[in-house]
């Protein structure tokens, strides 16, 4: 009977322990670079319009989430390159793959024929063209 109780007091307090882990305000986040899976390039826009675009892909699981996309535009001429932030919450969470759907805005381009250069975190991109009508 000693050993039960002695048992009980153990894992309660490693319950409460675990429970006050869980519910600790201070949830660490970081910021990765995320790959995205195809981009959707509309036509129809002319130099006075707001160009974009929308993108797909895949979080690994559910402690991520979208945050930002950074625009660098003529990094040569005409070639723009898109980099997706997501955060990451140092948590518990699902373990599946979330599926994720943003439009991007690169706002006003000149005319002609641009490259946009959609950047994973590894270095590879993948590059579609978006044309401008004058």
């Amino acid at each position: 009977m000693k050993l039960f109780t002695t048992t009980l007091a153990a894992l309660a307090i490693v319950a409460s322990s675990t429970f006050a882990w869980a519910s600790d305000d201070t949830v660490k986040e970081k910021e990765v670079t995320i790959g995205i899976n195809d981009a959707f390039i509309p036509g129809g826009f002319d130099s006075e319009s707001d160009a974009y675009v929308v993108v797909n892909g895949l979080f690994p699981n559910g402690c991520y989430s979208w945050n930002r996309a950074d625009v660098t535009k003529d990094v040569e001429p005409n070639i723009h390159e898109v980099r997706s932030v997501a955060t990451v919450r140092q948590t518990m969470c699902i373990m599946v793959l979330v599926p994720f759907t943003k439009e991007l805005h690169l706002g006003q381009l000149d005319s002609g024929d641009h490259t946009i250069r959609f950047m994973n975190g590894d270095g590879t991109f993948i590059e579609r063209t978006l044309h401008v009508e004058e």
